[in-house]
């Protein structure tokens, strides 16, 4: 790209990508931190910068969408598929710079480069469209976009977690409404992955058991909370859901991460997927706004990982949404308005 960044095609069948990038920009800065909150043992981003980046463009000043011949946007080409490229105003860049060991006047508060890198990735050319109206083909091409970054990210030294994920909604805090999701490469394990990991552990421990591998089977059993399966997956309503409208995505094989899922299952994410995401966007008369996380195995728990994706929305009903009010934001403990296999059950009807 014109100032540097890495930009990158996904294409079905092989195509020639030789547009240049015709546009002046000044080289990407970043004046990232990473400060370690010594009460709650985790690492926040202090990311000033990106008070400048785009907010809510207008559909013809997208810079998502295709370069033309009057206007020159993020996508130096006429068309594509999908894309992948380096965000012009990232949390996390690969990009050193020297800080002291700890935050001014807080010799308990860590402080380290903001370092990893953050990507954009584009499921389609098309402005209007959304997830769900994508095809099983392109879903299917997402899914091995997804692993080759995976695959590539990790591989950078001091990278310790990689998180693929879709934001969608102006009511989730979408700024750009463009078709596409993010990929962040942290220099640390996230609080959630810890948790888990550590859950995992203690399991072990105490029950000499998979805790993923039996929290799965216990769903498929049960089946109230089972929104949808396939041969290679299933999606349920967690029994403790703590969004009015969420669902996880288990592959029925314990692979680690995206890219140790073989042909069979990355088909078979795209039509499950696609299935759960049309359920969503037509329980209500609107769309509803969600969040969709891949959990994928962080450094040093590949082993004992079970990859997943959490799909969960804010909207309870229509016109309402759900607020992380007092007891979730102060405490992080959540009160749900909605009993799981109600929502289950809801989700199923959805035709």
């Amino acid at each position: 790209m014109a100032d540097g960044r890495e930009i990158l095609y996904f294409d079905a069948i092989p195509t020639e990508r030789n547009a240049a990038d015709q546009r002046d920009l000044p080289s990407t800065t970043t004046h990232s931190q990473a400060r370690y909150d010594a009460l709650l043992g985790e690492w926040v981003v202090i990311a000033s910068h990106r008070q400048s980046r785009t907010f809510l463009p207008p559909a013809d000043q997208c810079p998502l969408c295709p370069s033309t011949d009057d206007r020159f946007t993020e996508i130096p080409e006429h068309s594509y598929e999908v894309v992948c490229f380096e965000n012009r105003f990232p949390s996390l860049s690969t990009a050193q710079a020297e800080f002291a060991e700890y935050v001014t006047g807080a010799p308990l508060a860590l402080l380290r480069n903001g370092f990893g890198r953050c990507e954009v990735l584009c499921f389609t050319s098309d402005h209007a469209a959304n997830f769900a109206e994508l095809e099983p083909e392109r879903v299917r091409l997402v899914v091995d976009a997804w692993a080759d970054r995976t695959a590539e990210l990790s591989a950078i030294d001091g990278v310790e977690q990689v998180f693929c994920f879709e934001n969608h909604g102006e009511e989730i805090g979408v700024t750009l409404s463009h078709p596409h999701g993010q990929i962040y490469a942290y220099p640390f394990i996230t609080p959630r992955a810890q948790k888990i990991a550590a859950s995992v552990a203690r399991y072990r421990e105490q029950r000499d058991g998979n805790l993923f591998e039996d929290f799965l089977a216990a769903e498929r059993a049960a089946g109230i909370r089972v929104v949808q399966s396939n041969e290679h997956w299933t999606a349920f309503v967690p029994p403790a859901a703590r969004w009015p409208y969420e669902v996880q995505l288990f592959p029925n094989r314990q692979v680690a991460d995206i890219p140790d899922l073989d042909d069979a299952e990355r088909d078979a994410f795209a039509e499950i997927y696609l299935d759960v995401q049309r359920r969503f966007a037509r329980r209500f008369p609107d769309p509803m706004p969600y969040i969709a996380a891949w959990n994928q195995a962080p450094a040093g728990h590949r082993d004992s990982w079970w990859l997943h994706l959490q799909l969960f929305s804010i909207r309870r009903a229509p016109g309402k949404l759900k607020y992380l009010a007092g007891s979730e934001s102060g405490m992080n403990v959540f009160i749900n308005d909605t009993t799981p296999e109600d929502v289950a059950a809801e989700l199923r009807d959805v035709r």
